[in-house]
């Protein structure tokens, strides 16, 4: 009989890009204070919130990176005063 190589892992040429962070609906509120679990809720009914995953069908988590980028897209510029 011959001895079989153990088997190594493939990995990337790429160095990988950092873990992506997942934030609850709780945490998302913590991120950006004005909001509560209640506001995000009826945003994603509406369609009007950052994007979200559901990983089941009763759990809801959001990318930070998402977030951050829906509350840049919300931005307003002020006018100047006279």
């Amino acid at each position: 009989m011959s001895a079989v190589a153990p088997v190594t892992p493939i990995r990337s040429a790429k160095p990988s890009a950092e873990a992506p962070v997942w934030l609850s609906p709780a945490q998302v509120c913590e991120v950006v204070p004005v909001l509560t679990v209640r506001d995000l809720e009826d945003m994603r009914s509406n369609g009007t919130g950052p994007a979200y995953s559901r990983p089941t069908p009763r759990k809801v988590v959001y990318l930070e990176a998402d977030v951050r980028t829906w509350v840049q897209s919300k931005r307003q510029a002020t006018r100047e005063q006279s």
